[in-house]
């Protein structure tokens, strides 16, 4: 790529797949030889056939028996991210298109879209996602225990600003990190401080928080709605709270191994220790319960037979 703007060229990915002693493709000769020897009545005197046949066996096994295929995928790819760049999140298949720098937007040079943001950005990126209607706020997703997802953001928050004190956070419960959390409350962010509010209007039925844009809370308080890019808009989101360990390891390997080098050790330790012992565990689990979406409800169909049995077969009886 030497241009940005030849990322924008990219409109189909194909895919094809092989093992790296080329087993497939040389599976695919032998299939041929095969089908070869079957048509042609003289196949059993071509020793030459024989012999190749013979040769590509020693190396795929018996295809006639175990099949070694890979099917060719091919599939459109509109929204992306790309390393390229110093990071970029190209959205095209959006009603209002734009582009999403991690890095240094002005490197891009000309590039054939007219909104073009840095993640400091926040308040242009937070009219980007409402205006594609691509989030939606975590205490009102259907099916979440949101304050527990707030709480534990809470503690990522905790965790980070403890290990910068040079606390020991190895094997620290989340009962420890309350108590951490009560011992640095002069030191906590205005993240902290927006989860927290939520929290209280969630659990306590306290007044509604104002988080806007420019609070450093809001994109903590976000996840992406039920549609075919919610696996990148998660991935941007985690860009955007980097304190959220466990989001930014689940959904932007790229960045959180960025992050990671650059933690203290107290910091490390916590974080391996948790990603060990409550994620690793129920990998598939962890993630439906964070970024899932629940079927929407449905109303049943009244049958004919379950209005009868509902209000009889004369009709419903009225009472004065």
């Amino acid at each position: 790529m030497d241009s940005a703007a030849r990322l924008f060229d990219i409109r189909r990915i194909t895919i094809e797949a092989d093992t790296t002693e080329g087993t497939v493709r040389t599976a695919a000769k032998l299939r041929g030889l095969i089908d070869q020897f079957k048509a042609e009545d003289d196949a059993w005197f071509d020793d030459v056939l024989i012999g190749r046949m013979i040769g590509l066996a020693k190396e795929t096994g018996d295809v006639t028996r175990n099949s070694v295929t890979l099917d060719q995928m091919r599939f459109d790819q509109m929204n992306f991210w790309t390393a390229h760049f110093g990071g970029m999140y190209v959205f095209r298949g959006v009603e209002h298109p734009a582009v999403i720098a991690a890095g240094n937007k002005n490197v891009f040079g000309r590039i054939p879209v007219d909104h073009v943001f840095d993640v400091s950005d926040r308040a242009a990126i937070a009219k980007f996602l409402t205006l594609n209607d691509l989030v939606e706020r975590i205490v009102e997703a259907r099916g979440l225990d949101a304050a527990a997802i707030l709480h534990q953001k809470m503690d990522f928050i905790v965790a980070s600003v403890a290990a910068e004190m040079g606390e020991d956070l190895a094997g620290a419960t989340r009962r420890d990190l309350r108590q951490l959390g009560r011992r640095y409350a002069d030191d906590l962010p205005a993240a902290w401080q927006g989860l927290a509010a939520l929290v209280r209007w969630a659990e306590e039925d306290g007044p509604w928080p104002r988080i806007t844009s420019d609070h450093d809370a809001y994109f903590y308080t976000l996840r992406a709605r039920d549609h075919g890019d919610a696996d990148l808009v998660n991935m941007l989101l985690a860009e955007l709270c980097p304190l959220d360990i466990r989001q930014l390891f689940i959904c932007h390997k790229a960045a959180f191994y960025a992050a990671y080098a650059a933690w203290p050790d107290e910091k490390r330790a916590y974080v391996v220790d948790f990603l060990d012992r409550e994620y690793q565990v129920d990998k598939a689990g962890t993630r439906a319960a964070l970024f899932g979406h629940d079927a929407p409800l449905e109303e049943p169909a009244l049958q004919k037979r379950d209005m009868i049995k509902a209000v009889g077969p004369w009709g419903a009886v009225r009472r004065r």
